[in-house]
């Protein structure tokens, strides 16, 4: 299993859908995330910051990775997040995710607990990695400094390397500063490090630098265009798809990130229970909705076949 074949490409941390009494709705989400596979995305990084994750139980959790699987999407696909503040939630997302044959599990740090040390997060990755105790696994380090105050040094990251080669697998960088994500990749993208950036601003500059794609929020809703720069990072059209997709970015972000996605959802797909976020995060106003609805529209912007 040392040599199974590693996830690469566009990732969307796949947006929870809610029912009215606040239970996430399984048959929504398994719809989504198989179109977001037909439509540019290689991997779903289900449970991340967009996913509302942290809003969760491991149980309901669990019980939609369950329910993917058993609903067609192949866990090869699946990088689904298990990081949590308690240890033992942790290990138990972790083991059964692998148990499951996914891809791999991006990780975040313990973070509640601030200005932690290395010494403190490396215990508790080794002792997630130990618990666990299956080569399979494939550990993504999740650095978002901006929301988790709990950042991965670079000092860290090379000491988990020395302890867990190939276990240890990459890091999606969310710092939002693209000197960190190159310190990454100059330091250990040519050691089988894999480097995901944060977000599709820096998906070109992550490529040219040995990257190997983004895990981001608008995959949920652009991810065919996305793709569209992964696939030809290298082509004459490069620098244009990515202006395209930047473009696209800065629509989206001028607004709450997690209910703006489910608003785009919501009206793409003619389906307006998208709109529901569990608290404390609340819908767009309504004014707030038709504007970025007004400008996507007016930029191109597309959603083909999402509609039910």
């Amino acid at each position: 299993m040392a040599n199974q074949q590693r996830i690469t490409g566009v990732l969307s941390p796949v947006v929870t859908p809610f029912g009215k009494d606040l239970a996430p709705d399984a048959q929504r989400f398994v719809r989504h995330c198989k179109w977001l596979l037909a439509n540019g995305c290689s991997g779903l990084a289900v449970f991340g910051t967009n996913s509302e994750a942290n809003s969760m139980s491991v149980e309901e959790k669990l019980r939609l990775l369950e329910a993917l699987v058993a609903g067609g999407v192949p866990p090869a696909t699946l990088m689904p997040g298990t990081g949590h503040c308690a240890l033992s939630d942790s290990v138990a997302m972790t083991r059964r995710a692998v148990q499951m044959g996914c891809a791999g599990v991006l990780m975040l740090p313990p973070f509640y607990y601030k200005g932690v040390s290395d010494e403190g997060l490396y215990r508790n990755f080794a002792e997630v990695i130990e618990r666990v105790g299956d080569d399979r696994l494939r550990l993504y380090l999740y650095h978002i400094p901006p929301v988790s105050q709990v950042p991965i040094t670079l000092a860290l990251i090379e000491r988990l390397l020395g302890k867990y080669p190939g276990i240890v697998a990459g890091v999606k960088d969310s710092s939002g500063d693209w000197n960190n994500t190159k310190a990454m990749l100059d330091a250990f993208g040519k050691s089988g490090f894999d480097v995901f950036a944060g977000s599709e601003v820096f998906l070109l500059d992550n490529m040219r630098h040995g990257g190997k794609g983004c895990i981001t929020a608008t995959g949920n809703v652009n991810p065919a265009a996305i793709d569209q720069v992964f696939r030809n990072w290298q082509s004459a059209d490069a620098d244009k798809l990515q202006a395209g997709i930047t473009a696209t970015r800065k629509i989206v972000q001028k607004v709450q990130m997690i209910p703006a996605l489910k608003a785009i959802i919501a009206h793409f797909s003619n389906d307006p229970a998208w709109r529901t976020l569990r608290p404390p995060l609340v819908e767009l106003e309504r004014n707030q909705e038709e504007g970025l609805i007004a400008e996507l529209r007016s930029s191109g912007f597309r959603m083909p076949g999402l509609a039910a």
